[in-house]
């Protein structure tokens, strides 16, 4: 099963990820990071698909999939 692991402190907040998820997996928390941005969450983990569509549309490079505790990248930043 695919796991998204999001860097609170990378992400400010665009929900550019939330609006591009296929599965409604992402969702905006209600916490605060130290920037003063409200980051985005897993909300429904188990309905991820693992199509990394969240990882290639997240502008600040925040977020990141594991797959059977490995993580694939599409691009080298």
């Amino acid at each position: 099963m695919p796991k998204i692991v999001i860097d609170p402190e990378r992400c400010k907040g665009c929900e550019l990820c939330v609006k591009a998820c296929p599965q409604a997996v992402l969702g905006m928390g209600k916490d605060l990071n130290s920037r003063g941005y409200f980051y985005a969450k897993v909300a429904e983990p188990r309905r991820c698909i693992g199509c990394r569509v969240c990882c290639v549309t997240c502008p600040d490079v925040a977020i990141r999939m594991l797959v059977h505790g490995t993580m694939i990248h599409y691009f080298r930043y």
